[in-house]
């Protein structure tokens, strides 16, 4: 019991410590919170009435959006849930390829998707087409990492069985490991979807298409009740894939 109390202490301190220091660096100051208030008359100044008149011409961006969203997450899954197994310490060749692949997915999953999108949209042009392999990138580090980590934490009985049946590494992974981890995976894919909406957004402001490039524009000509349809409709979006997804892990379950 002392020995927890002294590591408590310990750890308190260092978060204050920790707090403190952070608070310095971004120039964090109480007083700016009372600024807030000019936020709320901003949006009452310049964002209403809002331009419901838009709706229509928002349809295509939007599924376009949806699109980015669902390929790039998509492609990613298939693409990371191999890497996964090779990348869990339980169903890894060797030491060395599970290290190897380790560093490959943290490759991808350090570098940001506007990276990525800076990039592809100097190579391949403008357009979703590269916000696709943008998303795509970075989406396989962060599932294959996920995804490892659920297979690490897997129930080893139902291999097990399998192995003394006679049935191949391989196989076992495929029918003791998936099926317990499945509504896991799913969880985190309609996740990842929901973030790579939101990220398509961004990737829209440097030329990656869909809503975001919308958003942007009006934006730029201070076209605010545009601006605050848009933003209602992204939410309105990643609010019906949430409940999609919700429907979809009931049914798995």
């Amino acid at each position: 019991m002392i020995w927890f109390r002294k590591r408590l202490i310990i750890y308190t301190v260092i978060l204050i410590i920790a707090t403190w220091w952070a608070i310095g660096k971004t120039e964090f100051e109480w007083g700016n919170f009372a600024n807030f208030a000019n936020a709320f008359a901003f949006i009452g100044d310049r964002f209403l009435p809002l331009d419901w008149e838009i709706l229509p011409s928002l349809v295509d961006p939007m599924l376009v959006t949806l699109a980015i969203a669902f390929l790039g997450t998509f492609f990613a899954l298939l693409v990371a849930l191999p890497l996964a197994f090779a990348s869990a310490k339980n169903t890894s060749r060797s030491p060395v390829f599970y290290y190897i692949n380790r560093f490959f997915l943290s490759g991808l999953r350090s570098v940001p998707e506007i990276v990525f999108g800076l990039i592809f949209v100097v190579v391949l042009g403008l357009g979703p087409f590269p916000a696709v392999f943008a998303i795509f990138l970075h989406n396989i580090g962060v599932l294959g990492k996920l995804i490892s980590e659920l297979i690490e934490a897997s129930d080893r009985g139902p291999q097990e069985a399998m192995e003394s049946v006679g049935s191949s590494r391989k196989v076992g992974n495929l029918f003791a490991i998936i099926p317990q981890i499945w509504p896991n995976i799913l969880s985190q894919y309609f996740y990842r979807f929901e973030v790579a909406i939101r990220t398509s957004l961004v990737l829209g402001f440097i030329g990656g298409g869909g809503i975001g490039q919308r958003l942007i524009n009006d934006f730029e000509s201070f076209n605010y009740p545009a601006v605050g349809v848009i933003v209602l409709s992204i939410m309105a979006m990643v609010i019906l894939v949430d409940l999609f997804g919700a429907f979809v892990r009931k049914r798995v379950i």
